[in-house]
């Protein structure tokens, strides 16, 4: 970086490789390279450092501005071992004028973060200096994963979603069943204090390691996991199950595009109503913070906005519903999907759910949006055109659902994810199965769970849902995140995908999941 007016020179070894960090608290360029003749504005240096006199010398000489930093008094391990401290105390920061950060200072809503916190944090995962006060002018918060400055409520929370993260993957965890695509993804979320985890041959060599490292055994839900779960039990290991979360991408899982979002789930799995979930315990019992409540309002109006959903694929659609009528969407889904497996009623395909929602509203206008798995030819589920006459006044394919949502009313589902993604844009659901969100009261339920009927609202669903259940990685930083720095990256990850290197690099990965599926698949199930 060449000398420009407005510079501050670092004196400091401490600080010479985090030449960044100086920027984002100073809002000051940084000086590289001999400072005899630079037109600096400050000197920067850190409290106790053995160049510090140094430092005071040149600023007195040059009637400079001599600033100090000192460490942070809130310190989490997972973020000191990655070098990503949450910001710096900045003494002289009034001399520096250093940016402002929009958003006044909620001191209750402080005072319950550092409650959080404190309850979240485990032996050795959290350092607090004595007087530690969040709104203390001086500290400067700064963002672990794009160096950003960040409001000390918007710092508390990433810590809270830190903390959250390390504590569910304190034990080591041994997998099973997890395809080798999926491995280094897994392997980032479940990286923990105690190690990275261990993908085993088998789930008897998996029971053995979790049992001997005092460890669980996790395998991936939708695979055949009862082996799995017997083998742990009988170790006497815990057991987990994996599946995506639901802010998954920019791009299929079935086109082998990673995950941002995971859930890790110790007693079912949200999809299968047999047996109570983590979620839907969270649900029933949790008592869910008010400012958990306001995050998560937040967090869904930023959803509706940005137009996010799961996969985040397809073109933008045009207008589909005439003027004047009322419409309904109609979600296709796989039908082999454990979902449907697992949660669907009487109606358990998707020209099943057609006839039944044509049925239940024969004056609607009803799209039908197939599941962009099958359009793309890689799982089952598709509707012949012949049965789709009289039953679908639309049917859109290659058009992206969230622009689908404004121009409905309604949507008739059996389970799909969509029901949800159309409960944040609140448009009436009826739910044909059994889906994680239905029995809260929200959702007209044509096969009512006999376990549910807590009444809840909206935001705490979707604080139980997208902050509390899942885990969230910055792939970039490789940290534990929420789902706000998850929309970040969707964000970024779409902007690339409309460009042309993006749509070509989509072309080609598509060509590549159906090698994988059409051809090398069958091949891999006869070697089986």
């Amino acid at each position: 970086m060449n000398h420009t007016p407005g510079c501050v020179a670092i004196i400091s070894n401490r600080l010479r490789s985090r030449a960044a960090d100086v920027a984002a608290v100073t809002g000051l360029a940084v000086s590289s390279g001999n400072t005899e003749n630079a037109p600096l504005a400050a000197v920067i240096t850190t409290l106790g450092d053995p160049l510090e006199g140094e430092a005071e010398t040149l600023a007195n000489a040059r009637n400079l501005k001599l600033l100090r930093l000192a460490p942070h008094p809130l310190a989490l391990a997972a973020l000191d071992a990655a070098r990503r401290p949450l910001g710096y105390r900045l003494v002289g920061a009034a001399a520096a004028e250093p940016p402002a950060v929009d958003g006044e200072v909620d001191r209750s809503a402080l005072v319950a973060a550092m409650s959080e916190l404190l309850a979240l944090a485990g032996p050795g995962e959290l350092r607090l200096a004595a007087g530690f006060d969040p709104a203390d002018p001086e500290l400067v918060w700064l963002c672990p994963y794009d160096r950003t400055r960040i409001t000390p409520s918007r710092g508390l929370e990433i810590a809270a979603d830190v903390l959250r993260h390390r504590a569910r993957t304190a034990r080591r965890s041994f997998g099973v069943g997890i395809t080798r695509w999926k491995r280094p993804t897994v392997a980032g979320f479940l990286a923990g204090p105690n190690g990275a985890p261990v993908f085993a041959g088998s789930a008897a060599e998996a029971a053995r390691g979790a049992a001997q490292a005092h460890g669980r055994v996790v395998a991936w839900a939708s695979r055949r996991t009862d082996a799995a779960e017997a083998a742990a039990r009988a170790a006497g290991a815990p057991f987990a199950r994996l599946e995506d979360g639901f802010l998954r991408s920019v791009g299929l899982g079935s086109a082998f595009v990673a995950a941002l979002s995971l859930v890790l789930d110790e007693s079912g799995v949200y999809y299968d109503p047999s047996a109570p979930s983590d979620l839907e315990t969270l649900l029933r019992e949790a008592d869910i913070p008010a400012a958990m409540i306001a995050r998560a309002a937040r967090l869904r109006a930023r959803l509706v906005a940005e137009e996010v959903t799961k996969y985040n694929v397809g073109v933008a659609s045009p207008r589909v519903v005439p003027a004047g009528r009322f419409g309904v969407l109609v979600p296709g889904q796989v039908e082999d999907d454990a979902s449907i497996v697992k949660g669907a009623g009487a109606v358990r395909t998707n020209l099943g759910l057609l006839k039944a929602a044509r049925a239940r509203r024969p004056d609607a206008f009803l799209i039908y949006k197939p599941h962009p798995d099958v359009v793309a030819g890689y799982r089952v589920g598709a509707v012949a055109d012949g049965d789709l006459a009289g039953l679908a006044d639309a049917v859109v394919t290659d058009g992206s659902i969230a622009a689908l949502y404004p121009q409905c009313r309604a949507v008739e589902t059996m389970t799909s994810l969509s029901g949800f993604e159309a409960l944040l844009r609140g448009l009436e659901v009826t739910t044909h199965g059994q889906p994680f969100y239905a029995g809260w009261g929200l959702t007209e339920d044509l096969a009512p769970h006999p376990r549910r009927g807590r009444a809840r609202s909206l935001d705490e669903l979707v604080a139980a849902t997208l902050i509390l259940y899942p885990l969230y990685r910055d792939p970039g930083a490789g940290l534990p995140c929420g789902p706000e720095r998850a929309l970040d990256v969707i964000a970024r990850r779409r902007a690339v995908a409309s460009t042309p290197a993006g749509r070509r690099a989509a072309k080609l990965r598509h060509l590549y999941a159906m090698t994988r599926h059409v051809v090398l698949g069958p091949i891999g199930r006869l070697l089986r």
